[in-house]
């Protein structure tokens, strides 16, 4: 029997990919910008659609911090941020030495719990202190209660930073995530339901701040015939290179969509009826999630003893990847002085949650070993 490694989420080629490079390479353009870029930015302004504008980037964690720069978040500002997420998140909010305010989830979509979120506000303005942004994200594909999120930044004149680095090709009432928000971001890292090796992308809605953000990420060179600065910028440009596998890429996204969707009906099949395990599903009916990565939790009440834990070590044995859910944020030791508002929702999620494999290009060969590892941890 093959016995490779089954990781979480590898990357995916769908064939066309090298094409691009190879043309890059033929035309010689290796420099930072080229075609690439421009093309693949026109496939995903074309797959979002909604009129918004995409600038390509770097990577995700760029995007991330030229929103915040767009949105004028300054040194001594706060940032009410989504503690139940990637650090990626919230490590850009310190870089402009600015504060996050962490917000626990609710257990319905395992977002931005809304009554936190309004509390936190409530409670930052008595302290004369109103959030400069929020940062709300779509955690494993599974978009945020955006209607509830965005009253309550409307309520108080507060703009959201959409954080779509999980979440390309889900949708919520017919809209696509990284379209909701005042600035979405996207990310095409390796591990991503499309990727660019490293990459990411600012989705914006006027053609004006998209040439913005690509002027302040081409070191913000002013138009002079030498090199000229009147403010400060960022080497966040994504290179022609990259930009080919990301066009290759795109060719199969819808494809790459049904497949972790399939991905996560064959993990339901096999998990549903397993005493105290939960598959994380669609909360409602108008949320679509592309299943990034299919997630569980286990009661071990009802589980006979059988953890999460305990079956990331029985895949572990098996030379198969599993990962415990995102630690949040406001329990890691680099925020240990960051402020928190909400419950534990987001802590027990992560004490009591795995991420299982979710690669697209799984076979059955992968499925077959995979159901026989739990099927083993739970008879």
């Amino acid at each position: 029997m093959d016995t490779s490694k089954i990781w979480l989420s590898p990357p995916h080629m769908g064939g066309k990919e090298q094409q691009y490079i190879n043309e890059a390479f033929l035309d010689n353009w290796i420099a930072p910008l080229g075609p690439n870029v421009n093309f693949f930015e026109q496939q995903l302004e074309a797959f979002m659609g909604q009129s918004r504008f995409v600038a390509a980037l770097s990577s995700g964690t760029a995007a991330l911090h030229m929103a915040l720069v767009l949105l004028g978040v300054k040194a001594g500002d706060e940032v009410l941020c989504q503690s139940f997420t990637f650090t990626a998140s919230a490590n850009p909010i310190v870089y402009l030495g600015a504060s996050p305010v962490f917000i626990d989830s609710e257990s319905e979509s395992w977002n931005m719990c809304p009554l936190a979120l309004e509390a936190a506000i409530l409670a930052r303005l008595n302290a004369g202190k109103k959030p400069a942004a929020i940062i709300a994200v779509h955690l494993y594909g599974m978009p945020y209660k955006h209607d509830e999120i965005s009253a309550i930044a409307e309520k108080y004149d507060i703009p959201v930073m959409e954080d779509s680095a999980e979440a390309l090709g889900s949708i919520y009432k017919n809209k696509p995530c990284g379209t909701l928000g005042d600035i979405g971001i996207l990310s095409f890292n390796g591990n991503k339901i499309i990727t660019t090796s490293g990459g990411g992308a600012m989705v914006v809605k006027e053609q004006a701040v998209k040439q913005h953000a690509i002027f302040l990420a081409t070191q913000a060179r002013d138009n002079a015939p030498h090199y000229e600065h009147s403010q400060i910028g960022y080497n966040y440009r994504m290179s022609n290179i990259c930009a080919g596998i990301g066009c290759g890429q795109m060719e199969v996204l819808p494809q790459r969509v049904i497949q972790k969707r399939e991905i996560h009906s064959f993990y339901t099949a096999l998990l549903d009826n397993l005493p105290g395990v939960e598959v994380f599903k669609e909360y409602a009916t108008h949320s679509l999630s592309n299943f990034w990565l299919t997630t569980i939790t286990i009661d071990t009440k009802k589980s006979s003893g059988r953890t999460a834990e305990g079956l990331r070590l029985a895949f572990e044995a098996e030379n198969i990847e599993a990962r415990p859910l995102w630690k949040p944020l406001h329990l890691q030791p680099v925020f240990k002085n960051a402020l928190y508002f909400g419950e534990k929702v987001a802590e027990t999620l992560f004490n009591t949650g795995l991420c299982l494999p979710s690669g697209t290009g799984m076979t059955d060969i992968h499925k077959e070993r995979i159901s026989s590892v739990i099927l083993r941890y739970f008879n």
